[in-house]
């Protein structure tokens, strides 16, 4: 007994110091076999800090996992921990299953290459090489995969091609896992921006073999700067940022990404687009679009409202192009490269998605939808224009546009535009559209009391004569049934008049004094009435009515010659008697404004009890751009005359005054000295070489030099003239002025002027504009 004791303990203690050695030793052996065989039967170099393998329970612990990609020392994979824990007892019903698999801290590069992506070797290595005998018998053999979790992960993607470089961190994944006979798989999820603000939530599900997807997720300020990275293949330079928030729900299949159904609220705040980060192109302050059903599959849009706030839109005009061909390419060039790689396999975001709009937009054209709101709110529209000799801008702002219920199954809806026009006027329209057939609708639009010396930089630039007064009014309707129209628009400009012409190199001559007599009627004023037959793609203008009034003007205008110049005569009393206009950058009297002049100083000489007040509005804008053109140009002249500043003669100033800004040798000058290709406009070129401090100077003394001129002629009674402070401004005609306030009496000569241009305008044919013109009139 005491031997077969011995014997029995020996082997258990035998038994025991086998299974102690096999517990301790199968974790480094398994961990050997894996990083010995790992690039035979993975294509991958696997490196693992510590291992802990338990066979009894099948729990596995791999700490500290770096998998490298494929031919090559750079990490595809790495984390802290990796763990599973599997089901042993199935096996013998051909069952595998996984009862949990955590990953922690995992780090992972998702890199692409055109569609090839670095993991697509991992898929290649396991597909089956030939497909399976279908004359075979299937052996049942099952997968169960459950509990599945990511923990505090980070994840980057990077785009070789364009190239892209974005990750996402703290990403966090849980899912109760796939068992092999049922279909889907559910997933949460969360996530914050790597590069920059913004949280992802939500959960999902997915059903492998379907395809089919149900998802809900909330967005909290994501940082859109992502979209930079896309834009370098699109642009030749542009800068973008906005951040989302949204609301998603919702439910459809992959293999047709029209498929769906969803509901949505999304909102994208405090978006710039433009050349750089200081210079916008485009911008919003939010964007906000509540969609309560939009079903592509079933062809139906509900649309509670779409809303933008502050909107902003800045088109330019350059000697070359313009803003958007600058940024895009002539033709949106860049954007049609870029298509044209995408269609041969290269990958953009912007372009994927704009192709997914595309088809958005034409199924929903296809589709009913009700839209219960639409409005812009302080929209400002911009647009100027550097290609002329000197720069024109106006905006429409602020601009507000609104549409109500727009529905498909009624007849008709309405959309209301209004805004007001900088420096001056005002815009309005009202259209209603037939939902089914926007071939017909009903259009109203009016533009009212916008000064023609807004225009001065193209009529200057085409004809030499800018225009000093006058104001402009276009007013129309346009019905269009079945994309014909009929259309009636008037075009009135109320006293329009010719100043001294402009003679300069850059400028052409056309006789628009000439022009003038014959186009305004006797009540000084243009009239025409401007029908619009033909269709939408083939409009037709009528111009007889426009010949019949000038015709009618060279019969009557004659007769009325005395009587348009005496009106003329005393226009210019009051005129002048109220105000003392500036020609850019003239700081000295000409010899009738010292005329007019001497003539208030006697007023105040024979009025001990009078006073007058000047309020000077500088049209500050213009007056610095003349400046910094005159002083580049004389930059230049001095540079290729070998001549200095301090030596430059009276007709070397006029010789710079008249040299066009345009002018190709003045334009190498400039691109030479800047050297910067980014600066499209003259305007831009001029100020990089000048030192603006200068410029601020040289516009600070012609403003001192002009009220030294004023006071000069007030000697005597310079404590009855009154300087209040400049006032920067676009002024109606278009040139900076003196207004002068007369305190008490005012002169005898310019209450007569007032009183006979009281009765003149109650006569015809001046009658009809007297409510308009009341604003010309001082």
């Amino acid at each position: 007994m005491s031997k077969l004791k011995k014997g029995l303990l020996i082997t258990a203690i035998t038994l025991i110091a086998v299974f102690a050695i096999f517990i301790i030793c199968i974790s480094p052996i398994t961990k050997y076999l894996i990083e010995k065989y790992d690039v035979k039967y993975l294509g991958r170099e696997i490196k693992i800090g510590w291992l802990y393998l338990n066979p009894f329970t099948a729990y596995v612990h791999i700490g500290n996992l770096k998998v490298y990609e494929a031919d090559s020392d750079s990490l595809f994979l790495t984390a802290e921990g990796l763990s599973a824990d599997f089901q042993l007892h199935k096996l013998f019903s051909k069952t595998y299953e996984i009862n949990t698999i955590t990953l922690n801290k995992p780090v992972a590069y998702i890199i692409q290459n055109k569609k090839e992506l670095n993991f697509s070797d991992l898929i290649r290595r396991f597909t089956p090489k030939t497909k399976r005998d279908s004359t075979k018998p299937r052996v049942p053999v099952h997968f169960n995969i459950l509990d599945i979790e990511v923990i505090d992960g980070e994840f980057h993607y990077i785009e070789l091609t364009i190239p892209i470089n974005y990750y996402v961190k703290h990403v966090n994944i849980s899912s109760p896992g796939k068992s092999w006979d049922n279909d889907s798989m559910n997933y949460k999820f969360s996530l914050e921006s790597g590069s920059g603000a913004g949280k992802i939530q939500g959960d999902a599900a997915l059903g492998f073999d379907s395809l089919n997807y149900r998802l809900a997720a909330k967005i909290e300020h994501f940082d859109l700067g992502l979209i930079n990275q896309y834009l370098q293949d699109l642009t030749n330079y542009s800068s973008v940022s906005a951040f989302l928030d949204a609301d998603i729900k919702a439910e459809g299949g992959i293999k047709d990404e029209l498929d769906f159904n969803a509901k949505a609220f999304v909102a994208i705040s405090d978006f710039h687009f433009g050349k750089n980060a200081d210079n916008d192109f485009a911008s919003f302050d939010k964007l906000v679009i509540d969609a309560k059903k939009i079903s592509p599959r079933t062809f139906q849009y509900y649309i509670d409202s779409i809303m933008i706030a502050k909107p902003f839109f800045m088109y330019e005009r350059y000697d070359k192009l313009n803003n958007i061909e600058r940024m895009f390419g002539k033709g949106g060039s860049k954007i049609k490269q870029a298509n044209a790689e995408s269609d041969a396999g290269k990958f953009n975001l912007i372009i994927e998605v704009a192709k997914f709009v595309e088809k958005i937009a034409k199924n929903f054209l296809k589709s009913y939808y009700k839209i219960n709101k639409v409005a812009i709110y302080n929209g400002d529209i911009h647009y100027n224009d550097f290609a002329l000799r000197e720069k024109f801008s106006i905006s429409a702002n602020p601009l507000f546009l609104k549409i109500d219920s727009a529905d498909k199954n009624k007849k008709r809806f309405t959309a209301n535009i209004k805004s007001d026009l900088k420096p001056y006027g005002k815009l309005a329209a009202d259209i209603s559209i037939d939902p089914n057939n926007y071939g017909n609708f009903n259009l109203k639009y009016s533009l009212l009391n916008v000064p023609v010396s807004l225009f001065n930089p193209y009529v200057v630039t085409y004809t030499s004569f800018p225009l000093d007064r006058g104001k402009l009014e276009f007013t129309g309707f346009m019905d269009v049934v079945d994309s014909a129209i009929k259309s009636e628009n008037h075009l009135l400009v109320i006293d329009p008049r010719v100043a001294k012409r402009v003679k300069k190199k850059d400028t052409k001559w056309i006789p628009v004094p000439l022009i003038m007599w014959f186009a305004r009627s006797s009540g000084n004023a243009i009239d025409f009435q401007i029908p619009i037959a033909g269709t939408l793609s083939d409009p037709k203008f009528k111009f007889w009515p426009i010949i019949g009034e000038v015709v009618k003007n060279i019969f009557v205008k004659p007769p009325s010659s005395f009587y348009l110049y005496i009106v003329k005569q005393i226009e210019q009393e009051i005129e002048n008697s109220f105000s003392l206009k500036w020609l850019t950058r003239q700081s000295t009297l000409s010899n009738a404004q010292e005329k007019f002049l001497s003539r208030i100083a006697d007023f105040l000489k024979d009025n001990p009890e009078a006073s007058i007040t000047i309020e000077p509005i500088s049209y500050e804008s213009k007056e610095v751009e003349q400046i910094i053109l005159y002083e580049a140009k004389k930059l230049y002249y001095t540079n290729m005359n070998g001549v200095k500043e301090k030596n430059l003669s009276e007709d070397d100033s006029i010789a710079i005054d008249k040299m066009s800004i345009k002018d190709p040798l003045f334009v190498a000058y400039l691109d030479k000295r800047v050297g910067d290709s980014s600066l499209f406009t003259v305007q831009e070129k001029c100020i990089y070489i000048l030192n603006e401090s200068r410029v601020a100077n040289l516009y600070a003394l012609l403003l001192k030099n002009r009220e030294q001129s004023f006071r000069a002629s007030f000697k005597e009674f310079s404590s009855r003239v009154k300087f209040v402070s400049v006032k920067s401004s676009v002024p109606f005609n278009g040139f900076s002025n003196y207004r002068i306030n007369y305190n008490g009496e005012i002169p005898e000569k310019l209450r007569e002027a007032y009183l006979d241009m009281q009765d003149i305008n109650e006569m015809a044919p001046r009658k009809k504009y007297k409510e308009k013109r009341r604003r010309l009139l001082r």
